[in-house]
């Protein structure tokens, strides 16, 4: 594990299918992203905020990804999820991949807030810097 790692609340357990691996013979990298998503969305629905159901939400604006190592079919592996940072519009959002303790990726996410009705920028919901709030302190 990396040296002076940072500290996740929210760590969600993975299935590595047979299908999520490639050729090459781990786990594909555009799976691997899939694997981000699925760990915002827990993050976000253990919180309590449906983010697809909301007037108000927040939508994926930027993605950051670094790939560290591979991933193999029969690892445990695990999605690590925090917010580091809220703005006004934005939350930065980061994310490990870890495989039998080591890291395999990280990806740093912007999500902004956004109106579904008007189609426009939005202030980022008070309930959701609330509930994030809360759940990472």
């Amino acid at each position: 594990m990396e040296q002076n790692a940072p500290t996740f609340k929210h760590i969600l357990p993975l299935q590595i299918r047979f299908n999520d691996i490639d050729m090459m013979g781990h786990v594909n990298n555009a799976v691997i992203m899939e694997f981000f998503d699925y760990g915002k969305m827990h993050y976000f629905d253990q919180l309590g905020i449906k983010v697809e159901q909301e007037d108000v939400t927040i939508v994926i604006v930027h993605y950051e990804t670094d790939f560290c190592g591979q991933i193999f079919l029969n690892t445990s592996t695990e999605v690590r999820t925090k917010v580091e940072r809220i703005g006004q519009k934005s939350l930065h959002v980061l994310q490990h991949i870890v495989s039998d303790g080591q890291l395999k990726a990280v990806c740093r996410t912007v999500m902004s807030g956004y109106n579904r009705i008007t189609k426009s920028s939005e202030f980022i919901p008070e309930k959701l810097k609330t509930a994030i709030a809360d759940y990472e302190n």
